[in-house]
């Protein structure tokens, strides 16, 4: 270590990243040291990382003398627990300290009275800002703006739907933008989230307390929705979308207009569906590769979705997931019709209460995949079974043991609950 260049020795004490660490380190040497000062990019404070019985004044010595002794820093993570409560006065010196050369700031303080983050971190360099519990009032683009911006996370936020609008509009090249747990302040009970930005690419929404959400986004790539209540979500663009997920969401009405074209995997759990809307809304992605439908229900008990449709509306498919749900007597994923999907590699099956159709079903879809690789079985176990639950667990185990001699080829896997 003594033959390193000093500037080596500050790269690898930045990838250390937490400040306790780095602490230590710049205490083996005053070359050591000196790469602390001059050569550090990098630093992560947790107050997991200290003792419980340093008091809020301790921390926030030990965090102000820790920035202070360095300089050129250009990620910076501040994540305090709720236990502690720090004055404005020393995160303001941090933020002011550090803000030309920063490019990432991770950011979790409580403070007495409330920072204002955008005020402080405006019109610099910074390239990636992740907010938590948090509170963002009086956006004003002009002053407070992101110029090099191209990440923005904001958890357990609290903003009106006009600041945010407003904070979005002050990146002009923001490409990531994740809402997690966002309380949406607003006196409007039919409250409406509407964005605009043509550099987005990615967007994910999770428990967003609004009732519509209208995004324009002309290069949107991948949309992610989680654990939403939404009346309408609509987005409009030009056809770049590639990444559908919709995990746990209740929507009255979903219309990603002609955006489907593109699309490249499609990823539905936990989600209603309204399988002639749903399906006329992806039909046309000719492209897709991998496809999951896991615990959706039907709007309509007599609807089918059938491995016909799918093998025909999508020859390119290389993974396929579907859950098995079975509504009296009726299969959703039928096995009519003779198109192979020819081109799916990977198969997953699951069900959550099994019954006797299972293993036909998962025997008809491997028929149906002339050059599968691999198949993952998922279901759910109860403790405690019936004698009629014993009795189809035992013939699907004979199934599955006939299908392994059959088509030995194929990687058989199992995961269960």
């Amino acid at each position: 270590m003594e033959l390193l260049p000093v500037e080596v020795v500050g790269n690898i004490l930045s990838h250390l990243g937490v400040a306790r660490d780095v602490m230590v380190a710049s205490a083996v040497c005053r070359k050591w040291r000196d790469a602390c000062r001059r050569h550090l990019r990098s630093l992560s404070f947790n107050s997991d990382d200290f003792p419980r019985d340093m008091t809020t004044r301790q921390l926030e010595i030990v965090i102000t003398q820790t920035i202070f002794q360095t300089m050129g820093l250009q990620c910076l993570s501040i994540h305090i627990d709720n236990t502690h409560e720090f004055s404005a006065a020393p995160v303001i010196a941090w933020l002011m300290y550090t803000r030309e050369t920063l490019r990432s700031l991770s950011y979790n303080v409580r403070t007495t009275p409330n920072v204002n983050i955008l005020e402080k971190c405006g019109r610099q360099k910074l390239e990636v800002l992740d907010l938590d519990h948090n509170t963002i009032t009086g956006v004003e683009p002009s002053y407070q703006r992101f110029t090099c911006l191209k990440s923005l996370s904001l958890r357990h936020v609290s903003i009106s739907a006009l600041d945010l609008s407003l904070l979005v509009a002050a990146c002009p090249r923001i490409e990531s933008l994740a809402l997690d747990v966002l309380e949406v302040v607003t006196s409007d009970s039919q409250s409406t989230m509407e964005l605009t930005c043509h550099t987005l690419k990615s967007l994910f929404a999770k428990s967003v307390g609004v009732n519509k959400i209208i995004l324009d986004a002309d290069n949107l790539e991948v949309l992610h929705l989680n654990a939403l209540n939404l009346d309408l979500f609509e987005l409009n663009g030009k056809g770049t979308l590639k990444h559908l997920k919709i995990d746990d969401v209740s929507v009255t009405h979903l219309d990603i207009g002609d955006n489907t074209d593109h699309l490249e995997a499609v990823d539905v759990s936990n989600f209603t569906i309204v399988w002639p809307k749903f399906y006329s809304m992806i039909s046309r992605a000719s492209n897709l590769l991998m496809l999951r439908f896991w615990g959706v229900v039907f709007d309509d008990e007599d609807e089918i979705v059938d491995s016909e449709t799918i093998a025909v509306s999508f020859p390119l498919l290389r993974h396929l997931s579907l859950s098995y749900e079975l509504r009296d007597g009726l299969l959703h994923y039928s096995l009519q019709g003779s198109s192979p999907l020819e081109n799916v590699s990977v198969l997953e099956l699951g069900w959550t209460v099994i019954s006797e159709h299972f293993g036909p079903w998962v025997f008809g879809m491997i028929g149906r995949c002339p050059n599968l690789k691999k198949l993952v079985i998922h279901g759910v176990l109860s403790e405690a079974k019936t004698r009629e639950e014993r009795q189809m667990l035992a013939s699907f185990t004979s199934f599955i043991v006939c299908l392994m001699r059959k088509y030995v080829h194929v990687d058989v896997q199992f995961e269960y609950e």
